[in-house]
């Protein structure tokens, strides 16, 4: 019985069931559930006597369109003038402003569209400019890269296709020290990690040049306590450029990356990048020569030792969905060193160098020693930011000259004209 049917069945049954005695009502119930399928309490709820089945003649309607398509590209013109602010601080630009730029010569409207635009709500500015949005991010998400041969030649590579028992597939990722602006050069952490071993090794270096990030990437590999196969970075052009392309293939490296804008083909250098480096020296802006010594003493000498030998690592060994849920059981948690020592790929010859320094750390005093080059670190930083904040107030000069007015200044701390 498909719904239309049902629907008449109860529509025909309704008359008898309201002027039955309850017995009655319980038995005509009991046959409709058969009838129909239908669950009882909806049954009692469609046959009560607030149902009704007369079929609407006409739908809703629909309400005169107030704001036609002509209003849109002005619209777009004075949200591009004002630097594309959200709509609830656009509206009130709108009753300020139409008339001024009219008179500037900025804006050719019809009184009846200047007058729509000035009462034109928050919603329906969002609304109109909905389309412009998606179209400005689109060009600016897919934008054309500078070498676009180039990306044709690496191929992309997803989470779900590495091979968990090959030793040496490295994942590469830059890790930005700018604080709160990108303006000039600051340092940045290359960070490099194994997808078997989870070993883990990282580099300062100061700007993103292309040829910086190669000679890092040398000094992180002969760390390493094994050969690379396999080097996979995301698409910055620190690491999709002629420099490391020329390099992966003169060592007979595999040279894969990740998907545009999928951070989850990189998972396992992303986590990395928490945990080794964010947890560490956090979210501030480093930029000078005497913070990259020391975030490179870190990284060559008492952090890696500490994360490579002393620290666990859990592997997802099966996931599977029952009942709606995500079932994940895990492998028993063991440090990248001893990952290596299980391996029977690596050599002997590695596995007793491994061993051998392995009986001469002790992680109490890596931690003391790690901890105390991150408040030396900080320090240094609260010193340059401080010093940085007494040369402004000492100057306190800066002044703003507007083109149009060449005799018109804004100095800080006074009016000058």
């Amino acid at each position: 019985m498909d719904m239309h049917s049902k629907k008449q069945y109860l529509q025909a049954l309704q008359k008898e069931y309201l002027s039955s005695c309850k017995k009655k009502r319980g038995q005509l119930l009991s046959e409709a559930e058969k009838r129909t399928g239908l669950v009882r309490n909806y049954l009692i709820q469609k046959l009560s006597v607030k149902t009704r089945w007369e079929n609407k003649t006409g739908g809703r309607v629909a309400r005169p369109v107030e704001y036609s398509a002509d209003l849109i590209a002005p619209l777009v013109q004075v949200w591009d003038i004002f630097d594309e602010p959200c709509g609830q601080r656009l509206a009130p630009l709108l009753k300020e402003e139409i008339e001024r730029l009219r008179k500037m010569g900025e804006l050719f409207l019809s009184n009846q569209q200047a007058k729509q635009l000035k009462k034109m709500s928050a919603k329906t500015i969002d609304r109109l400019l909905e389309h412009e949005k998606a179209t400005r991010m689109i060009a600016t998400k897919y934008s054309k890269n500078k070498t676009p041969l180039l990306y044709g030649k690496i191929p992309t590579k997803m989470s779900g296709e590495w091979d968990l028992k090959v030793l040496g597939q490295i994942q590469i990722d830059g890790v930005e020290h700018c604080g709160q602006s990108v303006a000039g050069e600051y340092l940045n952490t290359i960070s490099v990690t194994d997808i078997r071993s989870q070993w883990w090794e990282g580099d300062a270096v100061l700007g993103k040049g292309q040829s910086r990030t190669l000679e890092a990437l040398k000094s992180v590999r002969k760390r390493f306590p094994f050969a690379w196969k396999e080097i996979h970075p995301d698409n910055g052009s620190s690491f999709i450029n002629y420099f490391l392309y020329e390099y992966a293939q003169k060592e007979k490296l595999e040279f894969s990356r990740s998907r545009p804008y999928k951070k989850n083909d990189n998972c396992f250098i992303e986590q990395k990048n928490s945990r080794n480096v964010r947890r560490h020296v956090g979210h501030v802006r480093y930029d000078t020569i005497r913070e990259q010594a020391i975030l490179n003493d870190l990284y060559h000498n008492d952090l890696r030792l500490f994360k490579n030998f002393f620290q666990p690592v859990m592997r997802l060994e099966l996931k599977e969905r029952y009942k709606g849920h995500i079932h994940r059981k895990y492998q028993p948690a063991k440090t990248p060193y001893q990952y290596l020592i299980d391996d029977p790929n690596v050599s002997q010859e590695t596995k007793a160098k491994l061993k051998t320094i392995y009986e001469r750390l002790n992680p109490a005093e890596l931690h003391r020693s790690i901890e105390a080059k991150l408040k030396l670190l900080a320090e240094i930083y609260q010193t340059k930011h401080q010093r940085a904040t007494e040369m402004c107030e000492e100057k306190n000069d800066a002044t703003v000259r507007f083109s149009f007015d060449p005799t018109t200044a804004f100095q800080l701390g006074s009016l000058t004209t």
